[in-house]
């Protein structure tokens, strides 16, 4: 199966989210090739960036459960070429 290679930028702004988060990103941990996050006190935003190499539908799917959970925001930036 072909994949992508994909940045999923998201964006915290409810921290009671967090946990659920984890929990989801936890469940794609095959697909996942690195994470970095950073907490913005000063806005009160926790910024994490995610690298992904996985099937169109696996990043879909994840981007559209980050993206349901209240207060958080999730955005796919893709390689140009596939994987």
């Amino acid at each position: 199966m072909d994949t992508r290679v994909v940045l999923l930028g998201i964006i915290v702004e409810n921290t009671a989210a967090v946990e659920e988060l984890n929990a989801i990103l936890h469940n794609y941990g095959s697909y996942i090739i690195g994470r970095m996050g950073l907490p913005y006190r000063e806005k009160n935003l926790h910024i994490i960036s995610i690298v992904l190499d996985a099937p169109q539908n696996i990043i879909s799917a994840l981007a559209g459960k980050i993206g349901m959970l209240p207060g958080v925001t999730a955005k796919a930036l893709y390689a140009g070429k596939q994987a």
